[in-house]
């Protein structure tokens, strides 16, 4: 970089915005935020969650968690913004915690082991601390109620370059200011950005790879009574997170006694769709899972909020670059408005951060536009593609499964002999990842992020221990992926009898 301290402008204050703005002034680069809803409000995480209008996110308000791949990368750059989540009730998991029951005897601790762990608390405490921890830095300025409607541009007869943005008439007279400009202008505003179509007025075309998971996902907030502790695992078979065919669930332990159900389905589950819009269904279909049946116990926890769902799942993957061009220079799509993935799966906000760090190295590396752009579109694909197609794989498995329920004849299955081997892999792995603790650990660096998705499978003595449970045969693994719960018959029969 030169002497100059350059300006980078971010569309967008949201957890991908703020580890924009966080990585960028680590680097030296000074940095401006525009967030179009109004600054969290003060008081502890309660306040934030029950009184924030937070219209800009559609997932506030539904559960997140850190994976490894975010805790590693708070612990090692960030320990005292680590320490503000602790202090604001986020809760380390480790990996002794998330041990299956059959490994807890044949555990020894490995230096590994330090870094498999996730942090969880609710969304509203994510950003609530993030944003108050970015305030005391010096090189970051935020501008709350600044709602951009266009992006501003400069043509040099070589290729279209980004220069900033252009407010709203309502919101530039409550900032003072119409326009705003910058050396690097950042697209961190989510699944719903506007840039594309802004970028399309001046003949930028950005390819889009554009997949719908064809999944409702369902939340609901609960809070433990006073005195109540969390309920114990009671078996594999009862987990508190499952899939039983035609339904998802899980619960998501939150901070200050706080945690949240989630109850996802395939856009035919008409019947249950509907059901799960009440309060009082959605409990009851909760309270018929074995597994969840403790968590939501009326005299136990009590629900905080009415359930709220989520729609227009999709696996997102766009385009800056075409044929080795980038299509507008200084300008850089990160987070959800570049790489979007199921959010059942828990990756937005550790690839978000993930994103925002590799924006900030590639932009410290190289100073000219034209490279920068490359090299931020090789290091995307390099790293992120992989999570992206796990992820895509993950979703069409799951509209499969979902189809033999409601609309068999649409379920495009793998030829016979394909999804017998396909079964009977999938039932030894799980079995494995039960059982023994080398499978597992190279799972868990899967699951958190740590490593490419399945790379632990390339590994020849994991590759052994999954052969030998195969040759054990499917009637002894098939049973570790069973979760008990209702028929999909019997839960219609539930909700049609209430």
């Amino acid at each position: 970089m030169s002497d100059t301290t350059e300006t980078v402008l971010i569309a967008g204050g949201g957890i991908a915005g703020m580890c924009c703005a966080l990585a960028l002034s680590a680097k030296g680069f000074d940095v401006t935020v525009l967030e179009r809803d109004v600054a969290p409000p003060a008081g502890d995480a309660d306040n934030a969650f029950f009184e924030w209008q937070r219209r800009g996110a559609s997932q506030f308000r539904h559960p997140h968690a850190f994976l490894g791949l975010m805790c590693n990368l708070l612990q090692d750059h960030y320990p005292d913004l680590l320490d503000d989540f602790y202090a604001a009730g986020a809760r380390r998991i480790g990996f002794t915690d998330m041990l299956p029951p059959a490994l807890l005897n044949q555990y020894t601790p490995t230096p590994e082991d330090d870094r498999l762990w996730v942090l969880m608390c609710r969304r509203a405490t994510i950003e609530t601390v993030l944003r108050r921890y970015l305030e005391k830095q010096t090189a970051i300025t935020f501008h709350n109620g600044a709602i951009i409607e266009n992006i501003l541009t400069h043509s040099d007869g070589e290729g279209l370059s980004a220069t900033g943005v252009q407010l709203r008439k309502d919101s530039a007279e409550q900032l003072g200011f119409r326009e705003i400009t910058a050396d690097v202008i950042v697209d961190a505003s989510g699944r719903t950005t506007k840039f594309p179509q802004w970028l399309a007025a001046h003949d930028i075309t950005i390819e889009k790879e554009d997949h719908d998971a064809e999944l409702l996902y369902y939340t609901r907030h609960y809070k433990f009574k006073p005195g109540i502790d969390e309920p114990e695992t009671s078996g594999n078979k009862d987990r508190n997170a499952g899939d039983l065919g035609y339904i998802k669930f899980g619960i998501f332990p939150g901070d200050n006694g706080h945690f949240a159900l989630i109850l996802c389905l395939h856009k035919t589950e008409t019947d249950l769709i509907e059901a799960v819009k009440d309060g009082d269904q959605f409990d009851r279909i909760a309270r018929s899972i074995p597994g969840l049946a403790p968590w939501v116990d009326a005299a136990k926890a009590e629900s905080t909020t009415h359930p709220f769902g989520m729609a227009d799942i999709r696996a997102v993957w766009r385009h800056y670059v075409d044929d080795d061009k980038p299509l507008v220079r200084n300008f850089f799509a990160v987070g959800d408005a570049m790489v979007r993935t199921n959010p059942l799966y828990g990756r937005g906000c550790s690839t978000s951060i993930l994103h925002a760090h590799m924006l900030a190295d590639v932009l410290q590396a190289q100073t000219d536009p034209i490279a920068r752009a490359l090299l931020f579109d090789r290091r995307s694909e390099d790293e992120l593609r992989p999570i992206y197609k796990t992820s895509l794989t993950e979703d069409r498995n799951n509209i499969r499964r979902a189809l033999h329920y409601t609309q068999p004849g649409k379920a495009k299955d793998l030829p016979g002999w394909q999804k017998k081997f396909a079964a009977a892999f999938f039932d030894a792995l799980a079995a494995a990842v039960t059982n023994n603790i080398h499978v597992f650990r190279g799972a868990m660096r899967s699951l958190n992020l740590l490593e490419k998705p399945g790379a632990f499978l390339t590994d020849w003595r994991t590759r052994l221990i999954v052969f030998r449970y195969m040759l054990r045969g499917r009637s002894k693994n098939a049973g570790v992926r069973t979760v008990r719960g209702p028929t999909r018959q019997e839960m219609l029969q539930l909700i049609s009898t209430t």
